[in-house]
This record gives structure tokens, C-alpha cells and sequence, in this order.
């Protein structure tokens, strides 16, 4: 649920832990849920890695599991009788006894695993269904709308890469480069290889190569002249999908790969390979051309 734009906060979902509150905040509140109790040390470098992926699931979780944090170099004891010998450890507690548990830093989607084996299907986080919102959004021509609850994602997300090229192709189909660029700084450098957000990184490059080229018309009648203008035909094909003739663009690359695979070192076939990364895999001209560019090249 959000409040005044953010997102509400669950009294007690997770919390730091001691020895002496161990009781309470473990064995009593696993009798009503499950609790997960996360042994880690300021010192260890994988805990600082699952700490916010594990904190992020139990959210996620709606409050059917809590989490109790417990640092065992101010508190080794329950650590220790308990036989834990490396850590990151999660043990979870059920009926006031220990039943499952991991070691080590996980991903996402394990963690996530991890609380459904214990409590059931988690549904999607409210971050995933305010995207899914403005994906919904975005396809209904809503694009105010879109941009308003990606918005609301990275209040709660600022590093969210979805809500990031979301927001970031909106401007782009605006025609507002420099800030769809200005957005898609926001992902973190070691993000930067995720495929949405290279997707929107190779549709502004083809936005910027579409804006110096002149009317589609113009470089028409060009190939039509000469139809063996090969740089001619690749402008045509960057200046129709500029248009979103998606389909027009890849016949034109196909055209020159037909004719001389070799032209400017591949770079017809590597200009269709950008395209589909800009559209998306399963875009109707990414897969119909794939299917084109594999009966030209395998046949």
C-alpha cells in the first residue's frame, strides 16, 4: 500500500535482535509465523551482499514471515549452540523450532524459493505490480500515467531497472533524448549490462542516428536510382524504423546482407542485430526478422 507516495511501513517486519530478546523475538513470534533469523558480522562481505535481497523478499512476502537480524559478534551464543560455523546463515523458525535454513549469499529468486517453501506463493512486491501498472499504462497510450507510477517505483526503488528504462522509453518516444539519458544514468554501472537497460541504450543510439538522416522519401528515391547504394539503403532502413516501419527497416538490411555480406565489415547485419535489442526479443519485427536474417544466412 502506498502512503503519500511511499511505500507504508510494516511495524516489526524486521528487526535487530539479542541475546536476551532472542526469546521473544524468535521462539514466541515463530508460534503465530515462520521467522527468519539472519546471523551476520559487520565484517562479512557476502552478508552486506544478502542483507538487502533477503530484507526486500520478506516485504514481498506481505508480512507472512518476519526477520530478525542477529549479529554474532555482540551475540555468539545463540550462533553457537545452534552450530553455525560460517555466515551469512538463515535459519527459519517455525512453532518455536529451528526446520530450514541457507548459508551463504543468495539471489533473489532463491531467497524468494526459500519463503515459499515455508509460507506458500508470495505474490509479486508492490514494486513489480505498480510496473506491471505502467506497462499496462504504456500500451494504453497512457504515457502521463506510465510515467507517474515508475515514478512511484523509483521513490520506493531508486535503482529499480525496470522502472528506469520504463521511464527512460517514454521520454525516448517523446523525442526527448538527452532525457531518456539523463533516466537511464540512474542504473548502477554495474547494471549497466542488464538487457532493459541496454535495450533503451540501442534505441537512443537509433533515435540519435534517425535524427541526422533526411526524409524517408528522399533516400527512397536514392535506392530506387541505384539499388545497389548500399549506404543509401542503410540510411532508408534507420530512418524507417525512426518511423516504426519496423518491418520496411528489416527488409531493407536484409536486402544488403543478400547482396554483399561483406559491406562496411558486417555492418548491415550487425545494424538488424542492434535493432532487435532496441524492439525486444519478442517484438513481432524482432522475431520475424530473426527468422529472415537465419533463412539468408543458414540456407
Amino acid at each position: 500500500m502506498l502512503v503519500n507516495g511511499e511505500a507504508a511501513e510494516q511495524p516489526g517486519l524486521i528487526k535487530d535482535t539479542t541475546t536476551q530478546a532472542f526469546r521473544q523475538d524468535v521462539i514466541a513470534e515463530s508460534m503465530t509465523q515462520p521467522v527468519l533469523v539472519d546471523f551476520w558480522a559487520p565484517w562479512c562481505g557476502p552478508c552486506k551482499q544478502l542483507t538487502p535481497v533477503i530484507e526486500k523478499a520478506v516485504k514481498a512476502a506481505g508480512g507472512k514471515v518476519k526477520l530478525v537480524k542477529m549479529n554474532i559478534d555482540e551475540h555468539p551464543q545463540i550462533s553457537g549452540q545452534l552450530g553455525i560455523q560460517s555466515i551469512p546463515a538463515v535459519i527459519a523458525f517455525k512453532q518455536g523450532q529451528p526446520i530450514d535454513g541457507f548459508m551463504g549469499a543468495q539471489p533473489e529468486s532463491q531467497v524468494k524459493a526459500f519463503i515459499e517453501r515455508l509460507v506458500g506463493p508470495v505474490g509479486p512486491g508492490e514494486a513489480e505490480e505498480l510496473i506491471a501498472a505502467a506497462e499496462a499504462a504504456t500500451q494504453a497510450g497512457d504515457a502521463a500515467g506510465a510515467s507517474e507510477l515508475y515514478a512511484g517505483v523509483l521513490q520506493m526503488e531508486p535503482e529499480n531497472l525496470k522502472a528506469i528504462a520504463g521511464l527512460a522509453r517514454l521520454h525516448l518516444d517523446t523525442g526527448d533524448i538527452e532525457g531518456a539519458k539523463g533516466i537511464l544514468a540512474m542504473a548502477p554501472a554495474d547494471k549497466a549490462g542488464d538487457p532493459a537497460i541496454t535495450a533503451v541504450r540501442a534505441a537512443i543510439e537509433l533515435a540519435e542516428q534517425a535524427a541526422s538522416l533526411g526524409d524517408t522519401a528522399e533516400l527512397e528515391a536514392k535506392v530506387a536510382a541505384n539499388p545497389k547504394d548500399h549506404q543509401a539503403r542503410f540510411d532508408l532502413a534507420l530512418a524507417l524504423n525512426a518511423r516504426d516501419r519496423r518491418e520496411d527497416a528489416v527488409d531493407q538490411l536484409v536486402a544488403i546482407i543478400k547482396a554483399d555480406r561483406t559491406w562496411s565489415d558486417d555492418g548491415a547485419r550487425k545494424q538488424l542485430l542492434q535493432f532487435f535489442e532496441a524492439w525486444g526479443p519478442m517484438d513481432d519485427a524482432s522475431v520475424s526478422g530473426r527468422r529472415k536474417l537465419s533463412t539468408l544466412l543458414f540456407s
